[in-house]
């Protein structure tokens, strides 16, 4: 039985899969399987899969789309290995990516039961260049919050303080992903921190502070459907929320941050306002912040000029008439 089973969700992405599974096959750990789950691709992925002369790559194929969650839980259903690690088809791997996190875990009590990892983006624009080390530097200016552990995480995560992405970044026993029923299939969003905080309630989590996974940046869904999802996410924690915000923890300010950013860079520049009322924004936000903006301008140039001139003349007015109030309690 192997070690280590990888799993691969896969729709539509026979030209970015080729790379992931490549990066799980190239890790140093040798005892892996890569379970692939084909969740009813229309393109060329029934080839790519076909072209892999490898005992270790196991397909599986879902006759219809079913959605990532459901195709993660499949993987997890024909997992061999004593661990599971997850790697959406987009995604790939550093070489000692596995390697890393089963030392991570060596010698440790049976309580540690995962160990996630840091990850990058891929940024090959002098723009996204430039956001990046922004981010960066601001973000040596935060307080370093708990990466490690059980109970004390819940708050970090459900705050998004810490994000560990169980999509790419996770090893987690096998035997715990099937105890906790594996991912939600009824959430569109925020999949990966509710299932990691499942995970912390059957142990605890260690973490590599080493960007170990390369992500490439996506298209987001629509800002009305990650607010939904949000509202989803923390109504089935709700008792959690009011628990850790009354320790101090900013949970649905960070929240409101995160659908703030998405109406700004879809240019509806007075949602994302709106939004951004009581949201809680650290240094090492402002420059993701400044970006969704800078995107919603670039998209819809002309409504945010007028609403931007909407709301200055309104503000204007208003001026005008404060100060005609104050000029007559003063003449009077």
């Amino acid at each position: 039985m192997p070690r280590v089973s990888v799993v691969i969700p896969t729709y539509d992405r026979a030209e970015t899969l080729p790379r992931a599974i490549d990066s799980a096959l190239a890790q140093t750990v040798d005892d892996l399987e890569v379970v692939v789950v084909d969740d009813g691709s229309t393109d060329e992925t029934p080839s790519v899969l076909a072209d892999y002369d490898d005992p270790r790559v196991r397909p599986v194929v879902h006759a219809t789309n079913q959605g990532a969650n459901v195709a993660r839980n499949t993987g997890i259903e024909h997992a061999r290995g004593e661990y599971v690690a997850f790697l959406d088809s987009d995604d790939e791997w550093r070489p000692e990516k596995l390697e890393a996190q089963l030392a991570a875990l060596e010698g440790r009590s049976e309580e540690w039961v995962g160990v996630y990892c840091d990850s990058t983006y891929e940024l090959s624009g002098a723009n996204d260049r430039l956001r990046g080390i922004a981010a960066s530097a601001l973000a040596r200016s935060d307080d370093e919050p708990v990466r490690e552990g059980g109970e004390e995480l819940i708050g970090p995560i459900l705050a998004d303080e810490v994000q560990p992405d169980a999509g790419s970044t996770l090893l987690v026993r096998t035997d715990v992903a099937r105890e906790i029923d594996g991912f939600d299939e009824e959430l569109d969003r925020f999949q990966d921190p509710e299932f990691c905080l499942r995970v912390l309630k059957a142990g605890k989590l260690a973490y590599v502070d080493e960007p170990l996974v390369v992500r490439e940046e996506t298209g987001q869904p629509p800002a009305a459907v990650i607010r939904a999802a949000s509202e989803q996410y923390l109504s089935i924690y709700e008792d959690e929320v009011e628990r850790f915000e009354a320790e101090g923890y900013e949970i649905r300010a960070a929240h409101r941050l995160v659908v703030a950013k998405a109406y700004l860079s879809e240019g509806r520049l007075l949602r994302g306002l709106w939004y951004l009322r009581g949201a809680a924004a650290s240094a090492r936000q402002y420059p993701g912040l400044c970006w969704a903006a800078g995107s919603g301008v670039r998209r819809r140039p002309l409504p945010i000029v007028a609403t931007t001139a909407l709301v200055l003349g309104v503000l204007a007015v208003t001026a005008v008439e404060r100060t005609a109030i104050v000029r007559r309690v003063l003449t009077e």
